[in-house]
């Protein structure tokens, strides 16, 4: 499919913005719609969220890409699936999670695994490392830089923080990140902009269109959907 590339932001169980931010897009035949990853975790409802993105999917008109994030790589780690540091998930918002599940966070892991929706886990499963076109890269957490694209591991990928948001990269593509939450949209072009603005903390939950710069954020706990362009670049000459 041919079309502008939305990019959505870290989610963490705020099922009620990204409803509202979904419904406002003004997507059109053709379009997609990647997820950045971090849809689960900290927020009230991350069984729906999985929903909401599982509806997208569901979608002829326009392509949905869901990418894997930290806390699904937690998630799916702690579940017994591939995954880094499932020791620290229930501490880092998978409780909420579970409740969101109808689960007791006491529930024995083998036994959470076995109980969730098997369309949540096979959405789990599913989640992809990275969306690329000509000239954006959508990832969950960054990339290691200096490293071609496919010599990136997962850890990278969904965890790195400094090595890539103090850098710039040699990749053609601008990347379009989440996972470190700013105030506002991190724009560094032409390396990178980092739409995770903290919507679970209080902020916003933020969508960008990559062709006209063109954003939506919804406020926590908020229905009302801002469009606006993208601020400013913060490199310095």
């Amino acid at each position: 499919m041919s079309g502008r590339l939305f990019a959505v932001g870290d989610v963490h169980g705020c099922a009620a913005e990204l409803e509202t931010l979904l419904a406002a897009l003004p997507l059109a035949t053709g379009d997609t719609v990647v997820f950045v990853g971090d849809y689960v975790d900290r927020g009230p409802d991350s069984a729906r969220v999985i929903e909401l993105a599982l509806d997208m999917a569901r979608r002829t008109d326009v392509r949905t890409v869901c990418l894997r994030g930290n806390h699904e790589d937690m998630c799916l780690a702690y579940l017994g699936g591939p995954g880094h540091w499932a020791d620290a998930w229930l501490d880092n918002g998978g409780r909420a999670t579970l409740r969101s599940w109808g689960l007791d966070p006491a529930t024995p892991a083998a036994e959470v695994a076995a109980a969730i929706p098997p369309a949540h886990r096979a959405f789990l499963d599913g989640l992809r490392r990275w969306h690329v076109t000509d000239a954006h890269l959508v990832v969950h957490a960054g990339i290691r830089p200096g490293r071609p694209l496919d010599a990136q591991d997962d850890e990278e990928l969904y965890w790195i923080r400094e090595p890539f948001l103090a850098s710039t990269h040699g990749l053609p593509q601008t990347i379009v990140f989440g996972h470190t939450p700013y105030r506002d949209v991190f724009v560094d072009l032409p390396y990178k902009v980092g739409i995770d603005t903290g919507c679970v903390y209080g902020g916003m939950l933020t969508c960008l269109e990559t062709t006209s710069g063109r954003l939506w954020q919804v406020r926590r706990g908020e229905r009302h959907v801002v469009e606006r362009p993208l601020p400013p670049s913060r490199r310095r000459a």
